[in-house]
């Protein structure tokens, strides 16, 4: 049953990737009812961005964050002979896959949260240390070895993100009035 098993959950996957956009243009359309009418107009950006930053995150699972996860693994169990089923080479690139997808949402939940004023970029910038450790934690949890290298390759590039939703934050936040 793995083979005919292995071809249903591609095509979850794969199709996770492709409903993407209208998934996330569903989500918009639950939340936007409790949105002002200026608030609607950024719906087409929301879907945009939010398809890309999950799309770039599934490409650098899958590019990046994958191979290397894979790497490292075979080079621990380099002494023994090592079998590798295609279900939990599967299991294992799925779970780096949507998980950085997911990952890369966060700029675009930053831009939310500077827009309706629960953040602004100065907070950002004096929180940072517990977000790295916040990051970490959330790297280890989604990481799908225990090893701090693995959670390295997750962790780096979520700090990168977490600077971009800075920089999102600071040019498109709520302005505080004086």
């Amino acid at each position: 049953i793995d083979p005919f098993m292995l071809y249903v959950k591609v095509g979850l996957l794969a199709g996770i990737f492709l409903a993407s956009p209208v998934v996330l243009h569903q989500v918009w359309l639950f939340i936007a009812p409790g949105l002002y009418r200026s608030e609607r107009r950024i719906v087409l950006p929301f879907v945009f961005f939010t398809t890309l930053f999950f799309l770039a995150g599934g490409y650098f699972g899958w590019a990046v964050a994958f191979p290397m996860v894979c790497r490292f693994l075979l080079e621990v169990g380099s002494d023994f002979k090592q079998v590798i089923t295609v279900n939990e080479y599967f299991a294992m690139a799925s779970k780096v896959i949507l998980g950085l997808g997911l990952v890369f949402e966060m700029p675009v939940l930053i831009l939310f949260l500077a827009r309706l004023g629960i953040v602004d970029h100065r907070f950002l910038l004096r929180h940072f240390r517990y977000a790295v450790i916040i990051i970490f934690v959330i790297a280890a949890v989604i990481t799908p070895t225990p090893d701090v290298a693995t959670q390295s390759v997750f962790a780096v590039p979520m700090v990168g993100l977490y600077l971009i939703g800075v920089l999102v934050a600071w040019l498109f936040g709520k302005k505080r009035q004086s």
